[in-house]
Order: C-alpha cells, then sequence, then structure tokens
C-alpha cells in the first residue's frame, strides 16, 4: 500500500511515501496510525498529534474509524486552513 505524507508530516518523516506491507489486523485509519506510530520514533512524532492529522483513502477523504480495506493509497496530511 502507498502512504502519502504532506506539509509538516512529510518534513517530520523525512519522506512524502512509503510502500508499505500493511498486516491483515490493521483494518481502518485510527489502526494504521497506531501501527505506524510503533514502527519508528519519527513516526510516533510525526502521529503525536493525530487527532488534527486528516486522512484521505483513495483520494476520498477518511474519518479513523474508517475501513482501509484494499485501498491503494492512503495519504495524511495537516488540517487545510484558507484565507
Amino acid at each position: 500500500m502507498r502512504v502519502l505524507y504532506f506539509a509538516w508530516l512529510r518534513e517530520k518523516l523525512g519522506t512524502a511515501a512509503e510502500d508499505l506491507a500493511i498486516p491483515p489486523r490493521v483494518a481502518t485509519v485510527g489502526e494504521l496510525i497506531e501501527w505506524l506510530k510503533a514502527t519508528s520514533p519519527r513516526h510516533a512524532a510525526a502521529f503525536a498529534g493525530e487527532n488534527i492529522v486528516r486522512c484521505a483513502v483513495d483520494q476520498e477523504f477518511a474519518a479513523a474509524d474508517a475501513p482501509i480495506g484494499s485501498a491503494r493509497e492512503i495519504a495524511f496530511f495537516p488540517p487545510v486552513t484558507g484565507g
């Protein structure tokens, strides 16, 4: 699965994307975040404020309880503000 990171998430992780083999037990966006946090200190730091991180599953906005199923791409990004 391709996982994309935008803005300060990309900066904290030092990468814009990763191709990851997600374990079958990881079924939702929230579970994916918890799994990512456990993979490295960089991921733990990037997702420390997970309640403000937004997500899109196959380019559709998704909540923490959204299933990831057979998604091809998951993107994480901070809230977008306008001005």
